[in-house]
């Protein structure tokens, strides 16, 4: 089975967020954001806001030569579920590598409104990294962690 990499508004929509990550282009992560966007991440507190989420990778891209790919998606509306591979240096090492995660993507009239990141970077390998930080994960009917 080959992946899917287009043919669905939404992954066209995450497509442009990832050029604009890679670019580090504000204006355009902000024609693919509604303006409430939360970005839930597994080692650092969420990034909630268009303006706040954009800053943020305009900052943080450049920093380790991140530059992500979308390399499958399924969308079942008003969600889109992707695999992605993000080429970077790990300041730790300064040596290019690839690191592979997952994404879900809640949409509101055709822009992004949530993003939930999942991968295993050997870097934050702590046990506090296992799940969403400041996710309600209990409110949203998830599986308790205890």
């Amino acid at each position: 089975m080959m992946p899917r990499q287009s043919g669905h508004a939404y992954i066209d929509a995450i497509k442009r967020y990832y050029d604009g990550c890679n670019t580090a282009d504000y204006d355009l992560m902000m024609s693919t954001f509604t303006p409430d966007i939360v970005h839930y991440f597994v080692d650092h507190g969420a990034v909630r806001g268009a303006e706040g989420l954009a800053n943020y990778w305009v900052k943080v891209g450049p920093r380790t030569q991140a530059h992500w790919r979308l390399d499958h998606a399924l969308v079942q509306e008003p969600e889109a579920v992707i695999e992605w591979s993000m080429r970077w240096t790990p300041p730790a090492t300064g040596t290019p590598e690839v690191l592979r995660g997952s994404e879900w993507y809640l949409f509101q009239d055709g822009l992004i409104a949530e993003i939930r990141s999942y991968h295993a970077n050997y870097f934050l390998a702590n046990e506090k990294n296992r799940e969403l930080w400041d996710f309600d994960y209990d409110g949203r009917g998830y599986t308790p962690a205890h």
